[in-house]
């Protein structure tokens, strides 16, 4: 299969975006998820929806709302801008946000179900021996939720992959900057004659999200096999 160097652009940037905002988006999703699945306090339900709100709502709302509060005119973006000359918008740094902000839910929704099902007596006899909070979830909460964390950074950075409405909505459409493997189908479709190039990137988008999710459930046996010993 023969790519043009402007469809190969498109699928070497959607890899980076789903990468970056994988990458950026763990250590806050393993927290949110321990938070959730270990903490009583007032307002968790209303977190527990927030988090997953982005699932339900339209993905162009998403980018709407990521418009206004942080877009060079936005609540936050302005003051980002004007201080640290620094913006989101219409850059491949506002997609890759964009995207982190859909895939969340399910990155969070993985790790917290593999914390629900550790055994917090093992923690408890870690805590018995002198260890203290930090060296647990270390040494032994994380390792025992070493497969939830691998399945819910896998879906993300599937889901990443094919972010569409709330990025043409934050970033717009531009080309090697912000036209990701969606983006660029999307443009294809639009024009004439170009329908033959819009299957090529319709079966790269195929295979990648395939290939994620078996890699997936690769990993999250591996992980299982390791713990089992």
């Amino acid at each position: 299969m023969i790519l043009s160097d402007a469809e190969w652009q498109a699928v070497l940037l959607s890899l980076q975006v789903s990468g970056t905002a994988v990458l950026f988006s763990l250590p806050l999703g393993i927290w949110v998820a321990w938070l959730l699945a270990r903490c009583q306090f007032p307002g968790k339900a209303l977190l527990d929806s927030l988090i997953h709100l982005p699932l339900v709502l339209p993905p162009v709302v998403v980018g709407y709302l990521l418009l206004i509060g942080l877009g060079k005119r936005g609540l936050i973006g302005e003051w980002l801008y004007q201080w640290f000359g620094f913006t989101f918008a219409f850059s491949w740094r506002g997609a890759a946000l964009a995207s982190a902000v859909i895939a969340f839910p399910l990155m969070v929704r993985a790790i917290r179900l593999a914390l629900e099902a550790v055994d917090t007596r093992l923690e408890q006899a870690a805590r018995t021996l002198g260890a203290g909070r930090w060296r647990t979830f270390v040494t032994i909460t994380l390792p025992l939720t070493l497969p939830g964390i691998i399945v819910g950074t896998v879906l993300a950075f599937a889901r990443s992959l094919g972010e569409f409405g709330a990025t043409i909505t934050f970033v717009a459409n531009i080309p090697n900057e912000t036209r990701t493997l969606p983006l660029a189908m999307y443009t294809l479709i639009e024009t004439p004659g170009a329908e033959n190039a819009a299957a090529r990137l319709c079966v790269i988008a195929i295979v990648l999200a395939l290939t994620a999710l078996l890699v997936s459930e690769w990993l999250a046996r591996w992980g299982r096999k390791r713990l089992r010993g």
